[in-house]
C-alpha cells in the first residue's frame, strides 16, 4: 500500500483534494433523511471495525481519506493510496419489518445502488460480478473497481463500500483492478460521487424496506439481475472447504444466492464462495 505522504499534509496531492465533511453534512443529513451523521476521518483501519465499535444510530456514515486494514469478502485487504477512492461504511438497522432471512440482500442491495449511482454520476458503463464486485470496462477488460462489505452487528448491518476513483495504472494492488480514472470516466470528483452512491443507497433501501425486505416485490432482484456480468456465462464457484462447482449462471433467487447449471443437468444455488469468470460475456 501506498503510504501517507511523510508531511502529513492533506493539500499534498492537488488532484486528489480532500473531502467536505460539513459540505456533505448540509447536502446528506436533512429532516426525514436516512443519513443521521458523516463524519470523515483522514485515516483508520475498517470503516466497517470503527462504525461496529461506535454503538451508532442508524444512517450513520463513516467515511476515510484511507484505510490501512480495509477488508473485503473472504478477508481480502483493500488497500488504496489516500483519497484514490471512496472508502466508507454505512449503518442499517431493517427492524423486525423485514425478516433477518432477507437481510443477506443488503449487500446486493448496495450493489445496485452504487452500481446505478456510478454510472449515472460518472458517466460510466458498470456491472454487477456477483456477488458484490463492482466492474467497469478499461480497454477491452473487465476489471474490479469496487467492492462491498457486509457485516452482522446486533440488530443492524454494516455495509462496507469501497470504489477506486482515481488510482492509476501504476497503483493498482493487482493487475485485475481498476478504477473509474482507468474506465474514461466523466467524473472524479469524489464528493458528487459519494453523494450519488449514497442517495441511490438511501431510495433503494426504502424501497426493499417498504416490501418488508421480498427482493421480487420491490424489484431488487430483478435489478440485479439485469445488471449482474455473471449470469450467462460458464463459471467456476470455488466454494468453502476447498470444493468446485463449474456450471453456467442461470439465474439469482430469491434468497440472493447464483444458480449454477451444471454438466450433469442440475441447478444448483450456491451461497457463498468465489466466483471466476471462464469466458467473457457474449462468447
Amino acid at each position: 500500500m501506498t503510504p501517507s505522504d511523510a508531511s502529513g499534509n492533506r493539500w499534498s496531492d492537488l488532484d486528489r483534494p480532500p473531502l467536505n465533511a460539513a459540505a456533505l453534512r448540509r447536502g446528506l443529513l436533512r429532516p426525514g433523511a436516512l443519513w443521521t451523521s458523516v463524519d470523515v476521518v483522514p485515516r483508520t483501519g475498517s470503516t466497517n471495525t470503527d462504525l461496529v465499535a461506535s454503538g451508532g444510530a442508524e444512517g450513520a456514515v463513516l467515511i476515510a481519506e484511507e484505510q490501512s486494514a480495509g477488508r473485503g469478502r473472504l478477508d481480502r485487504t483493500w488497500s488504496a493510496p489516500p483519497r484514490s477512492g471512496l472508502f466508507f461504511s454505512v449503518l442499517l438497522t431493517p427492524g423486525p419489518g423485514v425478516p433477518a432471512a432477507r437481510w443477506g440482500w443488503l449487500p446486493l442491495l448496495a450493489g445496485v445502488a452504487t452500481a446505478a449511482a456510478v454510472s449515472r454520476a460518472a458517466g460510466v458503463d458498470t456491472a454487477l460480478k456477483w456477488p458484490n464486485d463492482l466492474l467497469v470496462t478499461v480497454g477491452d477488460e473487465e476489471r474490479k473497481a469496487g467492492g462491498i462489505l457486509a457485516e452482522r452487528t446486533g440488530d443492524s448491518v454494516v455495509v462496507g463500500i469501497g470504489l477506486n476513483v482515481t488510482l492509476r495504472a501504476d497503483e493498482l494492488p493487482v493487475p485485475g483492478a481498476g478504477s473509474l480514472a482507468l474506465a474514461g470516466a466523466e467524473v472524479l470528483d469524489r464528493d458528487p460521487l459519494l453523494r450519488a452512491v449514497l442517495r441511490s443507497l438511501e431510495e433503494w433501501y426504502r424501497e426493499w424496506r417498504a416490501a418488508g425486505g421480498d427482493p421480487a416485490l420491490c424489484r431488487l432482484q430483478e435489478a440485479y439481475a439485469t445488471g449482474c456480468a455473471t449470469l450467462g456465462r460458464s463459471v467456476r464457484a470455488e466454494l468453502p472447504g476447498g470444493r468446485e462447482l463449474v456450471g453456467e449462471a442461470v439465474a439469482v433467487d430469491g434468497d440472493g444466492r447464483l444458480v449454477l447449471a451444471t454438466a450433469e443437468g442440475v441447478q444448483e444455488p450456491v451461497g457463498a464462495g468465489d466466483i471466476v469468470h471462464l469466458r467473457p460475456a457474449g462468447s
